[in-house]
C-alpha cells in the first residue's frame, strides 16, 4: 500500500467516525448560509441594441433579484430552507414580481415522512405547495473537491424544469437560424415598400426547457440528506448546485448551534399538489398572452 493510499483510507475513516459522531446525537441540528446567483443574458430577449451603460443600469436594479442570501435549517430528518430576512429591502419585494411573477416562500423537508411543503406566491395569490419529496436518480462522478473545509463529491442528475422557472427562459431557437431569418423578412420588405410589418408575438420568441442538467457538490462530513431548495437525496449535506444559469453556494455551516431554531411546516396558502400548481401557472400565462395579443391588436386597428 503507497503512501497515497494509505492517506486517502485515512481520510476516509476520519470522514466516518465524524458523520457516526454526528449521526448519533439526537438534537443534532446545523445552519447552513448560501448564495445564489442567477446569469440572465439580456441579448437574448431584445437587449442586443441597447447600449453597454442602459444595460449595466437594468442588470444593477436586477440584482436583487438574481442575488440572494438563503438559511438552511436542519436537523437529520427535517429541514426548512428560507431567504434572510435580514438581508431583504422593501423594493425587492417589487422586482421579484417583476422578474418571477411571485416569491418563493420557505421550503419544508422531511426525508423520514416523504414530506415536501412549499410557501408560493403568484400573481398577489398565496399558494402552499404540498407533495412528496422530488426524487432524483443522481449518479455519481467519482470526482471531488475542496468546498471550504469540507471535501465534497459530485453528483448529477436530470430535472425537469417548472412552468413557473423564468431562470431557465430561452430565446427559442439559435441565433444563427434568427439571424438568417431576419435577414429573409429584411429582404422581403425592401421588395415591397407597401408591405405592413407583421406582429411579432414576443410569447413565441421565449421557450422554458422540459429538462435540464443539474450538478451538486455533497459532503459525507455532515452525513444529512438535506440541501438547498427542493434538492436533497444525497449521503451528506449538498454545499453546493448548479442549474441552468443559477448557482448556489453554501458560505458557512455552523453545528449545533447555541440557539437551535424550531422547524416549523408553513401552513398559508391555498393547499395545491405540485402538478396542479404547475397547470395553475399554466393557465396564467396562457391568459397573459392573451390579453397582450388583444392590446397589439387593438392598437393596431
Amino acid at each position: 500500500m503507497n503512501l497515497r493510499t494509505t492517506l486517502k483510507t485515512y481520510a476516509s475513516i476520519f470522514i466516518m467516525l465524524i458523520a457516526f459522531g454526528l449521526h448519533a446525537q439526537n438534537d443534532f441540528q446545523g445552519e447552513a448560509v448560501y448564495m445564489s446567483k442567477t446569469t440572465v443574458d439580456l441579448d437574448n430577449f431584445g437587449g442586443r441594441e441597447l447600449s453597454p451603460e442602459r444595460k449595466k443600469m437594468i442588470m444593477e436594479r436586477m440584482k436583487s433579484m438574481l442575488e440572494k442570501t438563503f438559511i438552511l435549517t436542519f436537523n437529520k430528518t427535517e429541514s426548512m430552507y428560507k431567504e434572510d430576512e435580514a438581508l431583504e429591502s422593501p423594493a425587492q419585494g417589487g422586482m421579484r414580481m417583476m422578474g418571477g411573477m411571485g416569491s418563493s416562500g420557505p421550503v419544508y423537508k422531511n426525508v423520514k415522512t416523504n414530506e415536501y411543503l412549499q410557501d408560493q406566491e403568484f400573481f398577489g395569490k398565496q399558494f402552499l405547495i404540498n407533495d412528496s419529496l422530488p426524487k432524483y436518480e443522481w449518479k455519481m462522478t467519482g470526482e471531488t473537491k475542496q468546498i471550504g473545509q469540507y471535501m465534497c463529491f459530485k453528483a448529477t442528475a436530470v430535472k425537469k424544469v417548472d412552468a413557473a422557472d423564468w431562470t431557465n427562459m430561452r430565446r427559442r431557437g439559435r441565433d444563427e437560424d434568427k439571424k438568417k431569418d431576419d435577414e429573409k423578412e429584411d429582404a422581403e420588405v425592401q421588395k415591397d415598400s407597401t408591405k405592413k410589418e407583421e406582429f411579432k408575438d414576443p410569447f413565441d420568441e421565449i421557450e422554458i426547457p422540459e429538462e435540464i442538467e443539474i450538478t451538486a457538490w455533497y459532503t459525507m462530513q455532515i452525513p444529512v440528506s438535506a440541501g438547498p431548495g427542493e434538492y436533497w437525496g444525497l449521503p451528506g449535506l449538498i454545499l453546493e448546485i448548479n442549474s441552468g444559469r443559477t448557482t448556489i453556494l453554501c458560505t458557512k455551516i455552523t453545528l449545533n448551534p447555541e440557539n437551535k431554531k424550531e422547524i416549523k411546516k408553513p401552513t398559508k396558502g391555498k393547499e395545491v399538489g405540485r402538478e396542479e400548481y404547475q397547470d395553475i401557472v399554466k393557465k396564467k400565462m396562457e391568459e397573459m398572452r392573451a390579453m397582450f395579443r388583444a392590446r397589439r391588436g387593438g392598437r393596431r386597428n
